[in-house]
Parts: structure tokens; sequence; C-alpha cells
């Protein structure tokens, strides 16, 4: 077999297999290097990237693919997308981008391709979000359509999560099916409120006298998350061996890796939830509500939780929601209200004396 070194291929190794890209960011390739049907769809790749008719949909896609929107955008979520533009620009890429000026003659096309993926409704909606940026994108700054189609298009998918948190006592539960290893990650997360991927890089040097400071990944690492060290986090940290750089280490006293830690989490969540010991439904990344809701019973401020989360704070009402249950958030106005109460000082006017 003849081999052709091709500059720029993109090559990622995930769960024992090896895939190949065009270029970092572009789209995936099909067979084995030096075969027919990698060179074919490598070949495609390179032309589509050239743009040969700028009428056609594919061109909108290639060009967001290029953009500084798309680059600066989270390595997992780029990995994520990429998968998601390849099947747009295959399915609409013929298509003229006029007819896309056109939400009444569109709409019902976009909702004919996102209906292929009816039967996982999240991953249906996760491909219409995309297909929306890259509508949005068309729109401004390339002013190629007037208005974005996608708007309008209601999810498929639903499921409120707002009032779905750990409680105390669900948290205690897991932890009793937890190795010691597992447990520290759960608090850990309970304590922080951190992603599962900061989560798990966070290094004792993020660790300050009085807050442990990292910048986030879900930004491309542009905010940090500044946490305060607290009592309770302060007593994890000290309980926690120092084996590693990073904090969170596995049996092996190895840094633990996401999908690792996953695995052995979600074991332990299963038999808790089997045992009915905790709810149905509760999911890792529900502990970022658990931590939302400690600070917002704290009595914190919008600003002082979004410096903590690493959020804007414009997004720290939608964390606020979705994850703080209505008890809670009505326990925590009536603390403020007491608070200030006790802080209010009856003042008594000095009696006139009669004349």
């Amino acid at each position: 077999m003849v081999t052709v070194d091709l500059k720029g291929i993109h090559t990622v190794k995930a769960k024992g297999s090896v895939y190949y890209y065009a270029w970092r960011g572009g789209p995936r390739l099909e067979g084995e290097p030096g075969t027919d049907a990698f060179m074919k769809s490598y070949n495609e790749a390179i032309e589509q990237r050239r743009i040969p008719d700028a009428a056609k949909f594919r061109t909108l896609v290639t060009l967001y693919r290029a953009s500084p929107d798309y680059q600066k955008l989270a390595a997992s979520t780029k990995k994520n997308w990429s998968g998601w533009l390849d099947r747009i620009s295959i399915h609409f890429g013929d298509m003229s981008i006029r007819l896309f000026d056109r939400p009444e003659k569109i709409r019902p096309v976009i909702r004919q391709w996102r209906g292929k993926y009816a039967a996982t409704p999240r991953a249906a909606d996760y491909g219409l979000q995309v297909l929306s940026r890259v509508l949005s994108y068309a729109v401004d700054p390339l002013s190629k359509i007037a208005t974005n189609p996608c708007e309008g298009i209601k999810q498929i998918y639903t499921n409120d999560r707002s009032a779905i948190i750990w409680e105390e006592q669900d948290i205690t539960a897991i932890l009793a099916k937890c190795s010691t290893e597992v447990s520290w990650g759960v608090r850990l997360a309970a304590l922080t409120g951190l992603r599962a991927g900061d989560l798990f890089r966070l290094a004792w040097t993020h660790v300050g006298e009085n807050a442990i400071v990292i910048s986030t990944g879900k930004s491309n690492h542009r905010r940090e998350a500044v946490i305060p060290i607290y009592a309770e986090l302060r007593e994890l940290l000290a309980e926690i061996p120092k084996r590693q750089v990073t904090i969170l280490t596995n049996s092996r006293k190895r840094p633990w890796s996401k999908d690792g830690f996953s695995s052995v989490f979600t074991k332990a969540r299963d038999e808790a939830e089997e045992a009915k010991l905790i709810p149905a439904g509760l999911h890792f990344h529900d502990l970022r509500g658990t931590a939302a809701t400690k600070f917002y019973l704290a009595g914190l401020s919008v600003r002082v939780i979004a410096e903590i989360m690493g959020w804007e704070e414009d997004t720290v009402d939608k964390i606020i929601r979705r994850y703080v249950s209505r008890t809670a958030a009505t326990e925590a106005v009536i603390k403020q209200i007491d608070k200030a109460k006790a802080r209010t000082k009856t003042v008594k006017l000095p009696v006139k004396p009669s004349v």
C-alpha cells in the first residue's frame, strides 16, 4: 500500500480508537490512511474548504469553522460540535443560502432534519443548537441572511431540573457507597460548585491562603472561579492527602481522569438509587446545584456567586433558577428578612412633657 504524507491532518485518540480529521476543527475523514476512501474524503474536505460555490449553505459551515467565534470555544465543545457540523454540512450543504432567508419555507425542512434524531431528544436539540449557531453567524457578522430561522422552533427535550439538587441526606447516602477517593470528589464538588472538567484538573497550586482560584475550561480559561475557603472546605482540603499535583487522586494514588471517576461514581450512584437511598435522576453535575444553594442560602449576592462560580452575572440568575429549589429560595429570603430585621433598632422618641 502506498502512503502519502498529508499535511495538517488532525489525529484524535479516544476510547481505544483513532479518528482522523482533515484539519484541527475540520471534518472527520472516512477509512484508514492510505485507503481510497480516506483519500476521497480528504480531497472532498479540501475542496469544500476552498469554497467553490459561495451561494451554497456549506459555505456558511466552512466560514463558521474558520471563524474566531468557533475557535474560541472550549476544546470539548469543538469536539462535540465538529460531528454535528459535518452532519449539517452534508444535509444542507447543496441548498442555497437564500432559502434560509425564507423562514416559512426552511423551518419545515429544519424540523424534518431534526426529526431524524427524535429518538434521542437531547441529541436532536443539540444538533439544532449547532445549526442555530451557524445561522446566527450568517446573520451577524456575515450578513448573508436577515434572521435566524431556527429561532421560534421549540425544543423536543423538556426536563425541569430546577429542584433537582443533592440534599445533605442524599450526599450522606452516596458517600456510604463510595470509596474514600470518590467521596473526596463528591464532597469537593458540592463545596466548590466546580464543573467536572475543572474539578479533576484542580491542583494544590490553585489553593491559596483564603481562596481557590482556577481558570474555567467552559470559558476557554478567560474567566476564573474564585472560591473562598470557608471552614467546611478548609477541613476537607486538610483531610485530602497531597499525593499528586492534582488534589483528587484514585486508589492507585494517580490523578483521576474524568471518565474513570464517572464510571466508579455512576456505579455507586446506581446502587444507592436501586436501594432507594437517594431520589432517581440525580447526576454528578447536580452537585453544582448543591453548591449554588449553599451560597444562595448564605445570603451571597449575584455578583459574589458569579465570582465564585466563574460565570457572568447575567447567567447566575439562570443557575439559581435551574438549581436552587423554590423551597430553598424562600428560606433564603426569610433568612435575609430576619437578618435585616435583627439589625434594625427600635428608636424611642422622647415624650414631650405636657405644659
